[in-house]
């Protein structure tokens, strides 16, 4: 009887081991799915950003007050790696890019204007690289929490010290508001 619980035993301890390096490995290939995810909004938003400066060169022309505006937001922009601090910085830098896109319906020379159509093309284009990215990087995020709270990978997230991961939300400039209807 001993030896058939020890072999018992010992399936059981093998299994869990294995087991527990599955969940471990898991959580890394996850954990690196974030990072890589990360990396490619970081890439979209600093070609958002590399765009700015062109765009207020074509605004200052019909508007000092908005381009001012927008050039300080930048200016003042860190390069947060954090995510909460992140999206706060890429928010002002949002609705700076909303006012300005809205100076173009006030001028309709700005409007009409091939070079600013061309930089409002990009930065559609470059706002829905950031949409896909932000797509990629919550589907990892998702992943990864309902790993960490699900049983039993959320003993080995506690063990290892894995984390729920925040999610990235970001209002773009080209996103218009839907109209309130009365």
């Amino acid at each position: 009887m001993d030896s058939e619980y020890l072999k018992f035993y010992l399936i059981g301890s093998i299994a869990f081991v294995f087991a527990s390096v599955s969940i471990y490995n898991r959580f890394i290939k996850y954990k690196n799915m974030i990072e890589e995810s990360w990396s490619g909004i970081d890439i979209a938003l600093k070609r958002r950003f590399n765009l700015i400066p062109n765009m207020i060169n074509a605004v200052k022309l019909y508007s000092k007050h908005e381009a001012d505006l927008l050039t300080k937001v930048s200016e003042s922009r860190h390069g947060s790696t954090g995510i909460a601090d992140r999206t706060a910085e890429e928010s002002a830098v949002t609705q700076s890019l909303q006012g300005l896109l809205a100076i173009a319906e006030a001028y309709p020379d700005l409007k009409a204007s091939q070079n600013f159509l061309a930089l409002q093309h990009s930065l559609a284009d470059v706002e829905n690289e950031i949409m896909d990215a932000r797509s990629v990087f919550n589907a990892a995020v998702r992943k990864n929490n309902t790993l960490v709270q699900s049983f039993p990978s959320n003993i080995i997230a506690k063990l290892f010290g894995f984390r729920n991961a925040q999610y990235f939300a970001l209002e773009l400039a080209t996103q218009r508001a839907v109209p309130e209807v009365k």
